[in-house]
């Protein structure tokens, strides 16, 4: 049985348009990360500031000697040498921005997989996965544009920009207030269309996560998805997503194509308006043809650094809104974060596995109960609607109409929050050190939910759960969890080779260990069958390999770390008859001295446990042998009655 897709709701909805905003405080610290760096681009940005501001004055030396019929001596080529100078600086400020820039990328993603990977598992049973890649990969990069799209140049432009104010102010006051008065104009301007920029560009990567999402939903079902016909209308629920991406692209294009316009405006208006009104005041004797040139340099190195201002603008907000999305992951808890108000950990000799080696009883379940929390479907942007397929995904809407009578009862079921109801109801169980229990009992019982509980994935609403004595909450979850071997289900398979997939848990193992363990679990023709060995592929979940071979490495990954309490969770339902036998063959070897617990719907492979835990309805309500539970326990002989075992 496999766990129900429900789980703890994070404290903010999944949908995009309610993911936390960010603020320029919250980006400072990836910034600060590389102070030393960018401190050297400011001192350089400085330097090429000073170089740009005395070219003006050089260039009105020039116009006054000619004008003057002097010589120019070496101004020309000190000119020159600034010229060079401040394109050579700034070509290397801009590699240094460039490469800083992937550094934060790289210590954003660092810090955000570091996160994802240590949340709670309930976490993983709400996200996406799409969603959460497309956080790693598409909004760690808008970070880079921070630094590479003007924030750093324009703290070097605003050293340029009040330069040339002074020196316009000295040259001629009127001007420049006439230049101010323009420039102040499209300022605002752009301050106000800056917040729009914000929260579109935060909702714009919600929706790539939303597709990414819907993609890697549909590649990863391929198989099934052809099988039932149902390709093209996946292909729509893809492309609704991807309508809504570029939707949300387009706006925040429009807003930003705005602020491009602007600068421009501003800057020809100026120009236009320090010509006419310079030309008249030099035919007036107010000021010098050389005093009006110069000037007109100072003004386009004013608003040079004023295009680089609103570039940078734009581009920090565009990469706030995405960094709302990667700190309200890194806001989450991770899962030893929820222990923090947990009693002081045991203090037992040898740890958790001093206490299953000391202890006379391996595993303790007493009055367990545990409801898996409720689900809080993602809402569209619009939350004041009482329609509840208004509140879902574009891609859920899609499935719906396509699901016809299925897709309507869904539809009339909907809503923002569903109660889940109590998996396990007063559990409790005893398995002793050494020794082999199976979980039986009809689909939704609750026994793999046991095993979970068991691995700490979920904690229990109440009741406790000891391991070797010890309540399991008071043992550090690495601790625990390096005492206990778990096989899913489903059998998990990583991309990688045969190796990879070995040394997950059992990382100093050699490979001639790795080598015997496949032949325990007659994996040997595998290593034979591309001439790689161990480095042979496996391919994406383990897709070059069958059912059967997936779930024996799955349990070869498993014996191969020989943990002293073994989970197996259907371990042997996609195995033949034969493989089936060797299978238990090799479980029998390794389970000396070791407590094994084993889910199967096959009775024949555990009637010689030596304890059997009969489920229903999340209840024990029989425990014993299988001769005993015949006698005594009405629904384990009605499974073995079908089954053929009585």
């Amino acid at each position: 049985m496999s766990s129900p897709r429900m789980g703890r709701r994070s404290p903010t909805p999944e949908n995009s348009s309610t993911a936390p905003k960010a603020s320029f405080g919250q980006l400072m610290p990836y910034l600060l990360e590389h102070k030393k760096v960018l401190s050297f681009v400011i001192v350089l940005s400085v330097i090429g500031a000073a170089a740009s501001l005395a070219q003006p004055l050089l260039v009105g030396q020039v116009i006054n000697r000619v004008s003057a019929g002097e010589l120019m001596g070496n101004l020309v080529w000190l000119l020159i040498g600034l010229v060079v100078a401040t394109a050579l600086i700034n070509g290397f400020q801009h590699y240094l921005l460039q490469r800083t820039g992937e550094g934060v990328v790289l210590s954003s993603r660092r810090r955000l997989v570091g996160r994802i990977l240590r949340l709670p598992i309930s976490e993983f049973d709400t996200r996406r996965t799409g969603d959460l890649v497309s956080r790693v990969g598409s909004d760690t990069t808008l970070l880079r544009a921070v630094l590479t799209q003007g924030l750093v140049e324009a703290i070097g432009g605003s050293l340029t920009f009040v330069g040339a104010i002074i020196a316009m102010a000295i040259i001629d006051p009127v001007l420049l207030g006439l230049t101010v008065l323009v420039v102040f104009s499209a300022i605002t301007i752009v301050t106000l269309l800056s917040r729009r920029i914000r929260v579109a560009s935060r909702k714009a990567q919600a929706k790539v996560g939303e597709l990414a999402a819907s993609v890697e939903r549909a590649i990863s079902a391929v198989r099934t998805v052809r099988a039932a016909n149902a390709t093209d209308r996946e292909i729509k629920v893809v492309e609704e997503e991807a309508e809504g991406a570029w939707r949300m692209g387009i706006k925040v294009a429009k807003i930003s194509a705005l602020v491009v316009p602007v600068a421009g405006i501003a800057m020809q208006v100026a120009f236009l308006t320090v010509l006419g009104v310079g030309g008249y005041r030099v035919a007036s004797g107010a000021i010098t043809v050389a005093n009006l040139v110069t000037f007109i340099l100072f003004l386009f190195m004013m608003i040079m650094p004023l295009g680089q201002a609103f570039g940078a603008i734009t581009s920090v907000n565009s990469a706030l809104g995405a960094l709302g999305r990667i700190q309200e992951i890194i806001a989450l808890p991770s899962e030893g974060e929820f222990d923090r108000d947990l009693a002081p950990l045991a203090v037992v000799d040898g740890g958790a596995r001093g206490a299953v080696k000391n202890s006379p009883v391996a595993v303790e379940f007493l009055d367990v109960r545990f409801s898996y929390p409720k689900l809080v479907l993602p809402v569209e942007e619009d939350e004041s609607t009482t329609d509840p397929t208004a509140r879902m995904s574009r891609a859920e809407k899609a499935r719906i109409k396509a699901g016809g009578a299925a897709g309507e009862a869904l539809a009339e079921e909907a809503k923002p929050e569903i109660d889940a109801p109590e998996i396990l109801k007063g559990v409790s169980f005893s398995v002793a050190h050494g020794t082999r229990a199976a979980l039986v009992g009809p689909s939704g019982a609750g026994k793999s939910t046991i095993l979970g509980l068991i691995e700490r994935f979920y904690d229990p609403g109440s009741g406790e759960i000891r391991l070797g004595g010890v309540d399991i909450k008071a043992l550090p979850r690495e601790d625990l969890r390096a005492q206990i071997g778990y096989v899913e289900q489903d059998a998990p398979v990583l991309a990688g080779s045969l190796r990879d997939n070995l040394l997950l848990g059992s990382p100093d193992a050699t490979d001639e260990q790795c080598i015997a363990v496949l032949a325990d679990v007659n994996l040997s023709t595998v290593l034979e069958r591309s001439g790689l060995g161990l480095d042979a592929p496996v391919g994406e979940e383990g897709v070059m390999l069958s059912g059967g071979e997936r779930q024996r490495l799955a349990i070869a990954r498993a014996l191969l770390a020989a943990p002293p309490v073994l989970l197996l969770d259907e371990s042997t339902s996609s195995l033949d008859g034969a493989n089936e036998q060797l299978m238990r063959e090799a479980i029998d070897r390794v389970a000396q001295d070791r407590t094994l617990i084993i889910i199967a719907h096959r009775l024949s492979t555990v009637v010689d446990s030596d304890q059997i835990i009969v489920l229903e309805n999340g209840a024990v309500v029989g425990t014993g042998t299988h001769s005993d539970l015949v006698k005594t326990t009405p629904l384990y002989k009605e499974l073995a009655k079908h089954q053929l075992l009585v």
